[in-house]
C-alpha cells in the first residue's frame, strides 16, 4: 500500500463554525459516523461505525504506518478528529492535503469549487445533496439527535456521499501532484503551523467574561441615555432613529459608521443629535464581540486553538480563524495596566469614571486576553519596515537600503529626498515627516494620489488634493527604480503569458507559463501562481487578467492586475516567507510559538530572557536574500498588546 486517501464524517453538539474544530471535538456527543477511504486509488469504501462496522486491519495498520502516504482534504480536520477517535495523536508528518495543494497553485478551498474549477466529469463532484445530509446528521435538531436507524434511505445516500467525496478528493489528488512545486521548506511551514494551531494559545477567561459583562451593562445604560434624550419607544429602531435625527438636522439615508460619523464633524449640529449619534456608534463597536469567539474557541486546556489559517492568501500570507487576528484593534491607553486590572477585577463603575468611553476601552483590551502560560511571558516580535525593505532590495532602491543598513529614520530620509530638505524628528522641519512617512507606506505598488489619502486618513491626516498630487509625484521622483519595477514586472508578465518563455527579473525573480498558470519563482524558491492568465487587448492596451476568488462574493471570477499590484504580491509573498524562516529557526531554537499576526510571532516562554535570542533570530541574513538589511524589535508582556 503506498496511498491511503481518507475521508469521515462526524457527529457533535458543538456547532464547528461557531468553536472550531478542537472545540468540535471536545462536544460530549462527538463521533465519527463514517470513514470513507480509497487505497491507492482504487474506488472508495465507506466503514460505518453507526452500525458497528470496524476499520480492516490493513487499512488500521496503514494509518500508524510512516511510509504509506495519508491524504485528506483539510487533513488537520481528519487528525485531529481521528486523534480523538483513537485516543492517540497521528503523525501529521504522514499526511499530505489536497486543500493545500489547491492553495498552492491560488486554486479555491472549497472541495465543490475547486471540482468545478478543474473541470470535473459529474461523477467526480461532490453530491450537491451533501450539505443538506450533513445538517441532517451532523448537527442536532431542536436540541435533539437524528439517527441513522430513523432515516434508513437518507443514510444510504449520506454514505454514498461520503464515497463520493473520497473519489472527488482522489481525482483532485491525481490532477494536482503533477503542481508540487514548492521547495521541501515549504512543507516544513505547513507543519509548524499544524503544531502551532494545535498547541493554541491561552485566554483569560475572566478578562473575557467580564469584559462581556461589562458590555451588556454599558449597552442597557446607552440605550436608557437613548431612550430618554429621544423620546423614542425603541431608539434602535432605524425608522424611528432617521425620523428623529431628521428632525435635528440629521438627514441621512443611512445609519452606518462612514454616514453618522461625518456629522460629528459639523460644529452646528444640536447638542442633543450629537450624543445620540454618539450613543449609535458606540453600541455599534462590534469588535468587542471578539471576545464572545474567544470564549467559543476556548477548550478544556483553557487555550484557543486553530487560529491560524495556513496560505490563506494566494501570496501565501496567512490569514485567521475565529477570533481574527489580523484585524484586532490597536491599543493606544497609556495606563493599559491599569485599564486591564479594572477589567479583571470586574470593576465596570471605576472604568466608567476613568475612561470616557467603556466600549472603546474593552475594544482596546482585546489583546490583553491573549496570555502567557503559568509562569511564563509572551515574548513579542515583528520585523520593521519589513515591504519597504524588501521593496527597495527588489527594484534596487539603494539609498532606502543604505538608511536602514545605518539604522536611519526611513521617513525622515525619504521626506529629505522629495522635500529637498533635511528632515528631522522633531526637529527642523519635522512637520515634514508625516507625508514622507504616509508616502513610504501608500505609495511602493504605484498608488496614487487616492491611495495616499486612504493611507493619511488611517493615521489621521488631511491634505488638500494639490498637496495629495504633489507628494506622489515627488515619492515617485525619489524612488525612480521602484516606479521602473511596476513597468518591467508588467512586461516581464505580458511576456511570459504571451510567448511562453521565461523572463527573468531582478533579485533572480522569474516568470513562464505552465499549465495555464503565469508562475512567479520567488527568490526562496516558492511558486507565486497566478491561476488561468491570459493578456487581453483593450483600449487602453493590455491588460494582464487571471482567475481567482472573490473574498467578498465567494465566486470564483477573472480579476485584472497590474505591474503596480503584482509588485505588491511578490514583495508581501517574499516578506511572508523571510518571516516563514524566522519561524522555522524560532521553532528549531525551541521557541514555542503561539501564534503570528502579519509580520510579527508571538511566544509563550518560561525564559524571561529569551527575548534576546529571538531578536537575533530576525536580524539572521538570509541566504537567499544577500544584502537585505533586517531587523527585529521585540518586547516582553505577561499578556499579549501592541507595544
Amino acid at each position: 500500500m503506498g496511498t491511503l486517501l481518507i475521508d469521515i464524517e462526524t457527529y457533535s453538539d458543538v456547532d464547528i463554525a461557531e468553536c472550531g474544530t478542537y472545540r468540535y471535538v471536545e462536544g460530549d456527543s462527538f463521533s465519527v459516523l463514517l470513514f470513507g477511504y480509497s487505497i491507492d486509488g482504487m474506488p472508495a469504501k465507506v466503514v460505518d461505525f453507526t452500525q458497528g462496522e470496524e476499520i480492516p486491519q490493513d487499512v488500521m495498520s496503514a494509518l500508524w504506518d510512516p511510509s504509506v502516504v495519508k491524504i485528506a482534504h483539510n487533513m488537520s480536520f481528519e487528525l485531529t478528529c481521528l486523534g480523538k477517535h483513537f485516543g492517540r495523536d497521528l503523525d501529521e508528518t504522514q499526511w499530505y492535503d489536497t486543500m493545500i495543494m489547491s492553495a498552492h497553485i491560488g486554486f479555491p478551498l472549497a472541495l465543490a469549487q475547486l471540482c468545478d474549477v478543474l473541470g470535473m466529469p459529474e461523477d467526480k463532484k461532490k453530491m450537491r445533496e451533501g450539505r443538506a445530509l450533513i445538517t441532517f446528521f451532523c448537527k442536532p435538531y431542536k436540541g435533539a439527535r437524528r439517527y441513522p436507524s430513523d432515516h434508513k434511505d437518507k443514510w444510504e445516500t449520506f454514505k454514498l456521499y461520503c464515497a463520493r467525496d473520497v473519489d472527488s478528493e482522489q481525482a483532485v489528488y491525481d490532477k494536482l501532484r503533477k503542481c508540487m512545486w514548492q521547495p521541501a521548506w515549504e512543507r516544513d511551514v505547513q507543519l509548524l503551523d499544524y503544531r502551532i494551531n494545535k498547541r493554541g494559545v491561552r485566554i483569560d477567561r475572566r478578562v473575557a467574561e467580564n469584559a462581556l459583562s461589562f458590555w451588556q451593562r454599558e449597552v442597557a445604560r446607552l440605550e436608557e441615555e437613548a431612550k430618554a434624550i429621544t423620546r423614542l419607544e425603541n431608539p434602535n429602531s432605524v425608522t424611528q432613529l432617521k425620523e428623529w435625527l431628521s428632525r435635528w438636522g440629521v438627514r441621512t439615508e443611512s445609519i452606518s459608521k462612514e454616514e453618522l460619523s461625518k456629522y460629528l464633524g459639523n460644529p452646528y449640529i444640536a447638542e442633543r443629535a450629537r450624543r445620540v449619534i454618539e450613543i449609535r456608534l458606540e453600541m455599534g463597536k462590534t469588535s468587542v464581540k471578539k471576545y464572545s469567539t474567544m470564549l467559543d474557541w476556548c477548550c478544556k486546556d483553557g487555550r484557543a486553538h486553530g487560529i491560524t489559517q495556513y496560505f490563506g492568501t494566494f501570496t501565501g500570507r496567512f490569514s485567521g480563524r475565529g477570533v481574527q487576528l489580523q484585524n484586532l484593534p490597536q491599543n493606544h491607553i497609556s495606563d493599559l495596566d491599569f485599564a486591564r486590572n479594572l477589567l479583571y477585577d470586574g470593576d465596570y463603575a471605576m472604568m466608567r469614571v476613568c475612561y470616557p468611553s467603556v466600549s472603546d476601552t474593552l475594544s482596546q483590551l482585546i489583546r490583553t486576553a491573549f496570555v502567557a502560560t503559568d509562569g511564563g511571558t509572551l515574548h513579542v516580535c515583528d520585523f520593521s519596515a519589513i515591504e519597504a525593505r524588501v521593496t527597495a532590495w527588489v527594484s534596487g532602491e539603494n539609498w532606502v537600503l543604505d538608511t536602514f543598513k545605518k539604522g536611519g529614520d526611513i521617513y525622515c530620509v525619504t521626506a529629505s529626498r522629495m522635500f529637498g530638505v533635511e528632515v528631522t524628528k522633531h526637529g527642523p522641519h519635522g512637520n515634514l515627516r508625516q507625508p514622507g512617512k504616509v508616502a513610504v507606506l501608500a505609495c511602493g505598488y504605484g498608488g496614487g494620489p487616492s491611495a495616499f489619502d486612504n493611507m493619511a486618513k488611517a493615521y489621521g491626516l488631511s491634505f488638500t488634493e494639490q498637496e495629495k498630487e504633489t507628494y506622489v509625484r515627488q515619492w515617485r521622483r525619489a524612488n525612480p527604480h521602484t516606479v521602473d519595477l511596476w513597468g518591467i514586472v508588467e512586461r516581464a508578465a505580458i511576456t511570459a503569458i504571451e510567448t511562453g518563455k521565461q523572463v527573468e527579473i531582478n533579485r533572480g525573480i522569474r516568470m513562464a507559463m505552465k499549465y495555464g498558470l503565469l508562475l512567479v519563482k520567488l527568490p526562496s524558491g516558492r511558486i507565486l501562481s497566478y491561476p488561468r492568465a491570459k493578456v487581453r487587448d483593450t483600449y487602453k492596451g493590455k491588460q494582464i487578467t487571471y482567475e481567482r476568488m472573490n473574498q467578498v462574493n465567494k465566486k470564483w471570477e477573472e480579476t485584472g492586475t497590474w505591474g503596480g499590484k503584482m509588485v505588491e504580491n511578490i514583495v508581501q509573498a517574499i516578506a511572508r516567507d523571510i518571516l516563514c524562516v524566522v519561524m522555522l529557526k524560532a521553532d528549531l531554537r525551541g521557541h514555542k510559538i503561539v501564534f503570528h499576526v502579519h509580520d510579527e510571532i508571538i511566544v509563550d516562554s518560561q525564559d524571561p530572557n529569551g527575548l534576546a535570542d529571538i531578536e537575533a533570530i530576525f536580524a539572521d541574513p538570509i541566504p537567499w536574500a544577500p544584502g537585505l538589511p533586517l531587523k527585529g524589535a521585540g518586547y516582553s508582556t505577561p499578556y499579549y498588546m501592541k507595544d
